[in-house]
């Protein structure tokens, strides 16, 4: 068993960069101490520039040399999808889920520090249920939110004409999702960006639906990537692939560059 150090300090940075930009924009796009709250008076439009910054900042991550190399998934729901489909080693799978986590709470303690009282007008960055909506509806938005985002991630990830717009696609998803859900569920589709503000503000009411729900939905997007593609093959495990970055998964099916001391069949 080899651990990928590299990959894993990468998806640490990766997923504690989108927390720290997403929630930045969202203090400085909503927080009333900012000049954007009144030139903009529309919330949801407010809400929409938070989700083009927010969804931008991972979507700038997969393509710089960090994201390259660690594959940008910065988010246990889309590693669990790819490990349920095969590409991940049981011990790397753990090692990002751990490394996710763990860049979150750093991403959620610097916005709590550098933004001091301005994040707390966001409280802080915590998910939550919106009010007015049954608790039911809001775990049935993040596990079709979460759904939508992977099954979209495996069409493009199984053609060789659209990988490579992966990123762009998905900027502009997650952006659409925040829109429409964040007044619904916060729009987390991801545990670890949940968890570290809640872990920060030591806030856990209805944390467990962010556990649940968004790995649920990844999970069902498993199944029916399976039953509408049927043969269809998910090429690779990066958002977006580089063939000279060196790759850590399985079952890849496009070109990549081998680790030292390794052949390129070892790793399928």
């Amino acid at each position: 068993m080899k651990l990928n150090w590299r990959e894993y300090a990468a998806e640490a940075c990766g997923t504690g960069f989108n927390v720290l930009v997403g929630l930045s924009a969202a203090v400085f796009n909503f927080s009333p101490d900012f000049p954007v709250a009144h030139l903009v008076p529309s919330s949801s439009f407010r809400l929409l520039l938070t989700g083009l910054i927010f969804a931008g900042s991972g979507s700038l991550f997969a393509i710089s040399p960090l994201g390259k190399l660690s594959g940008a998934h910065i988010n246990p729901s889309v590693s669990l999808a790819f490990f349920a489909r095969g590409k991940m080693h049981t011990h790397d799978f753990l090692a990002y889920l751990i490394a996710q986590f763990f860049g979150a709470i750093i991403g959620a303690w610097l916005l709590v520090f550098v933004w001091r009282q301005h994040a707390a007008d966001v409280h802080d960055g915590v998910t939550a249920p919106g009010p007015g909506y049954p608790i039911w509806f809001v775990f049935f938005a993040e596990v079709a939110m979460t759904l939508a985002l992977v099954l979209a991630i495996f069409m493009f990830l199984s053609s060789q004409r659209l990988m490579h717009w992966t990123p762009l696609m998905n900027w502009f998803l997650v952006a659409t999702l925040v829109w429409i859900g964040a007044p619904i569920s916060g729009t987390s589709l991801n545990p670890a960006r949940s968890f570290g503000p809640s872990l920060v503000n030591w806030f856990w009411s209805y944390q467990w639906l962010y556990w649940i729900a968004p790995p649920l939905g990844s999970l069902c997007a498993v199944l029916l990537f399976r039953v509408i593609a049927r043969d269809r093959k998910v090429l690779t495990a990066k958002l977006f692939h580089v063939p000279h970055y060196p790759c850590i998964f399985r079952n890849m099916h496009v070109p990549y560059a081998p680790r030292k001391g390794e052949s390129v069949i070892s790793n399928r």
